[in-house]
């Protein structure tokens, strides 16, 4: 891999490039916080399916997109001599020190645990922290992140449950409330409770360390896939979706799912 010193030069002559667009290029020119900012989600998740993919090709390439991203908002604030790239970097740097103390002090903390609750407990702590313990979990975040953030934030100030199997009642008691609202008709309920269903799961998914966002995306690319190949298998038979019976569609699906076990 390359030198500490190669990499400061090719971040150099990043910033670089970027100045010169800004100054040169009609359409860097232009750009302001709020017209990046769709483009700057789109970067993202252009990450995290190359992430998923595990496509390291990919994955250096869409890091560079978000990268520029970053440095493109602190070039946006130095024009306006509000902050730059320094500024960017200090406070990253300041912070993570401050967050670690285990490692940059005296604190000890032996294992991931430990150092979260200290991480949510110093952040309380600063200047401009958080105000409280869900105060750093975004309300635009995707509702299934931040129901398991929220989670792991009041678990790490212990509300939390003392066994993790315990988490299993709560599930069956939820199922037990959606399908009696089911059965009223009640929409509005029935909505509020298969709410409190998916909590529940996003809860028993963190208390036996998975990750639900992860999972959902795994059994949504599995779905992709084979519904996939009952729709390319259709075609090659000459046949229409709409026109085949459930259990023509189901024999090819379950096609696709003996091929995955080769």
């Amino acid at each position: 891999m390359h030198s500490r010193e190669e990499i400061m030069a090719s971040f150099g002559r990043f910033l670089d490039v970027l100045d010169e667009l800004r100054e040169k290029c009609p359409w860097d020119r232009k750009q302001t916080n709020h017209s990046l900012r769709p483009n700057t989600i789109e970067e993202c998740f252009e990450l995290c399916d190359a992430l998923i993919a595990d496509d390291t090709q990919n994955i250096c390439k869409e890091l560079g997109d978000v990268l520029l991203h970053v440095a493109f908002y602190a070039k946006i604030a130095s024009e306006k001599q509000q902050f730059d790239m320094k500024d960017v970097c200090d406070r990253l740097c300041d912070k993570l020190i401050y967050r670690h103390p285990h490692v940059f002090g005296t604190a000890v903390a032996e294992t991931a645990g430990e150092v979260c609750k200290n991480w949510e407990q110093l952040k309380m702590t600063e200047k401009d922290g958080n105000k409280s313990i869900l105060s750093g979990v975004p309300n635009s975040m995707p509702s299934l992140i931040k129901a398991y953030r929220m989670q792991e934030k009041a678990a790490n100030v212990g509300f939390d449950w003392e066994k993790k199997e315990e988490v299993w009642a709560k599930v069956r008691e939820e199922i037990a409330e959606v399908e009696a609202e089911m059965e009223k008709g009640d929409k509005v309920n029935c909505e509020k409770e298969f709410g409190d269903l998916i909590f529940s799961l996003v809860n028993a998914a963190r208390l036996y360390d998975i990750n639900p966002d992860n999972a959902l995306e795994l059994t949504n690319a599995k779905f992709r896939r084979r519904f996939n190949h009952v729709e390319e298998s259709s075609k090659a038979k000459g046949l229409n979706l709409k026109d085949m019976s459930l259990e023509e569609m189901d024999a090819l699906w379950n096609e696709a799912k003996e091929s995955e076990k080769v």
